[in-house]
């Protein structure tokens, strides 16, 4: 990377205290404090928007920090932010899966009819410039997106090679907080439906049956533990027990076993 090497030894030390202050985030407002202090220093942005899911399918969750007034993940249309993001993430697999910068000049960045209505909607196309970069998850059950919006006209150069430094930084912070309640895809029927069938059926516990479904999230046992403020090894235990009572072997096959019985439930 062309940034490191530039940098003086005390400008090194203060990219490493800003950096690792990742593992010290445990909510959105530490997310938000967090990059909108020092790492302004390292990317400069009025807009941050992660998104996550799969890409492929279309099938996508976003959250969006901000210290813009109404500019909220609480706040923004899904359906019209999703293509907007859905397009970036095509566009940086032609890049090669590296940062890329995109200027939009005085027009901003525009989603549906919908979407101009809202706060995000106004607040994005104030935007100039947006750098782009992601994470794939080969172990996961997604991938991951990240994209900086600026008021400023264009992002530099040597701002891209920044992006890929601190982005494992931002995705390890923003992986230690519990989604906001509008970001899951289930509602109240289908979580109903889900511990009606763990309990009945398979025999789980409702503790089980409530890690199974951080897992169907994405979270990693560490996570997990983290959420429930449980050891990672009583995590683990459960998930060895779960894998007993289900009949499988892997913890994709333990989610797609109950997940879609239980929509058929509620149905």
């Amino acid at each position: 990377m062309a940034f490191l090497p530039l940098l003086s030894t005390k400008e090194l030390q203060r990219y490493h205290r800003v950096v690792t202050r990742s593992v010290e985030v445990r909510s959105h407002f530490d997310v938000l404090a967090w990059l909108q202090g020092d790492m302004q220093r390292y990317l400069p942005h009025d807009i941050l928007i992660a998104a996550w899911g799969n890409f492929q399918k279309g099938v996508i969750h976003h959250d969006i920090i901000s210290p813009m007034a109404g500019v909220r993940s609480q706040t923004s249309n899904g359906p019209t932010v999703t293509p907007l993001l859905l397009n970036l993430f095509e566009r940086w697999v032609h890049f090669g899966k590296k940062p890329f910068a995109l200027n939009a000049g005085d027009s901003g960045f525009l989603m549906e009819d919908s979407g101009l209505r809202s706060e995000v909607g106004a607040a994005l196309q104030k935007m100039r410039c947006a750098m782009v970069h992601g994470i794939i998850d080969e172990r996961g059950s997604h991938d991951c997106m990240y994209v900086a919006f600026s008021t400023k006209e264009k992002f530099r150069a040597a701002e891209s090679s920044t992006m890929a430094l601190v982005l494992p930084y931002i995705d390890t912070a923003l992986r230690q907080i519990t989604h906001l309640p509008h970001q899951s895809n289930q509602n109240a029927s289908t979580v109903v439906a889900e511990d009606r069938l763990g309990l009945r059926e398979f025999n789980l516990s409702q503790r089980e049956v409530e890690i199974l479904r951080w897992v169907s999230h994405g979270k990693t046992n560490p996570e997990i533990a983290l959420i429930l403020n449980i050891s990672s090894f009583t995590v683990k235990n459960h998930m060895q027990r779960v894998f007993q009572k289900l009949n499988v072997t892997n913890r994709a096959q333990a989610v797609s076993k109950l997940m879609p019985l239980a929509s058929n439930v509620q149905n």
